[in-house]
């Protein structure tokens, strides 16, 4: 799995060290979480969480009580829960979470993922950032973060360090990071800034292939899908990249959907045992070849887009297996400020498959020169039209 920090949560303990806030490639914390609107409740874009379960807000209440924190009483009783996508949030995590939706971290700027062997290797340095600032490069070995070793640690847990605690996780904080660069063993102090992102990419790989990336399905993503494909050229293909997408909105996913497909279905989800449809707009390039990425870290909303564009026969998906990530979550209040968010639903693609724990099956398993793949896969294609 890939990660970056950019939407690294100051984790407290967590039930089964669960992924609580993925969001976009490159993203090494949290969970990913797909978040939809549902009645008396908002989704985490919303800035506001409703108020807590009532199971929640009872065991909330039994423990002040008893003395213990609505806080530490939540934690409790999601890991009593079994809800593997269960968390708890601080205000202050919960704030950078919101933030975090918006575009905005605060963080040195690194992407990285595990190797098999267990070391983490830098997969993108963020332009700009701290990390750019102090020379660091993709392929160099990350080997420990404030002096303690990072090797066969999960990825979430290595961004979990490199924010530090919850108070420490502030712009102008140093973190001391130990790399290796071939033979080369060094360290750097990186002190951590506000950063930007833009989670839509797209440049032309050939006269007739246009790669479109989508890092994180933040606020604002899906239209940038869709500007993005108006400004392809009439007669190319695209690859639409969604590898190591941890998810994020759910509404931007579907919106993004919208680019691709002229109206209709895009998935259903249950929320507190009520069905619910979510539906593309009209309009859509249909008719353009298009060919999906995905591989392990393709997660939630991005897995939704993907079956979504399968399913209907709108592109060949083409990469390793998703993650397999299709629950629902839904954020609620404690009495002290902090937010429980909480497992309510599992959504399905369009053919009515369930994604939880399953992950998305690519139409053509490519682990190796993907992007090379993808260009054949279009050629092929834009000779069948």
């Amino acid at each position: 799995m890939s990660g970056h920090d950019l939407f690294c949560q100051p984790r407290r303990t967590r039930h089964g060290a669960a992924l609580t806030l993925v969001l976009a490639s490159v993203l090494v914390t949290g969970a990913a979480t797909g978040s939809f609107d549902a009645p008396g409740r908002k989704n985490p874009s919303a800035k506001s969480a409703a108020p807590a379960d009532h199971d929640v807000i009872d065991a909330a209440t039994r423990a002040m009580d008893d003395g213990m924190s609505p806080m530490e009483a939540a934690e409790r009783a999601v890991s009593r829960s079994g809800d593997r996508w269960g968390a708890v949030y601080s205000q202050g995590e919960y704030r950078e979470f919101e933030e975090a939706l918006d575009g905005e971290y605060t963080g040195v700027g690194l992407s990285a993922r595990r190797e098999r062997d267990g070391r983490i290797e830098v997969t993108e340095v963020q332009s700009g950032s701290p990390a750019s600032a102090a020379g660091i490069r993709k392929g160099d070995r990350l080997r420990s973060v404030d002096g303690e070793s990072v090797d066969g640690r999960p990825v979430p847990e290595v961004v979990s360090l490199l924010r530090g605690d919850a108070a420490d996780a502030t712009a102008g904080t140093p973190v001391r990071v130990g790399l290796q660069r071939g033979p080369r063993l060094w360290s750097e102090v990186l002190r951590r800034a506000r950063l930007s992102t833009d989670p839509v990419t797209a440049h032309r790989r050939t006269d007739d292939v246009t790669v479109i990336r989508v890092a994180a399905f933040t606020k604002g993503s899906g239209d940038r899908v869709r500007a993005a494909v108006a400004a392809v050229p009439r007669r190319a293909g695209i690859v639409l990249d969604l590898r190591g997408n941890s998810g994020g909105l759910v509404t931007e996913a579907v919106t993004a959907a919208s680019a691709f497909l002229d109206g209709g279905l895009v998935a259903t989800y249950d929320v507190d045992g009520r069905q619910r449809a979510l539906h593309a707009a009209p309009g859509g390039d249909t008719a353009r070849p298009l060919v999906v990425l995905v591989d392990g870290g393709t997660m939630s909303a991005a897995e939704l887009l993907t079956g979504a564009l399968q399913d209907r026969n709108r592109a060949v998906v083409l990469g390793t297996r998703t993650f397999g990530k299709g629950s629902v979550q839904m954020p609620s209040r404690l009495p002290d400020g902090s937010v429980a968010e909480l497992t309510v639903g599992h959504y399905r693609t369009p053919s009515g498959r369930g994604v939880d724990s399953h992950g998305i099956t690519p139409d053509l398993q490519v682990d190796h020169d993907v992007l090379e793949r993808a260009g054949t896969v279009l050629s092929g294609l834009g000779d069948a039209r």
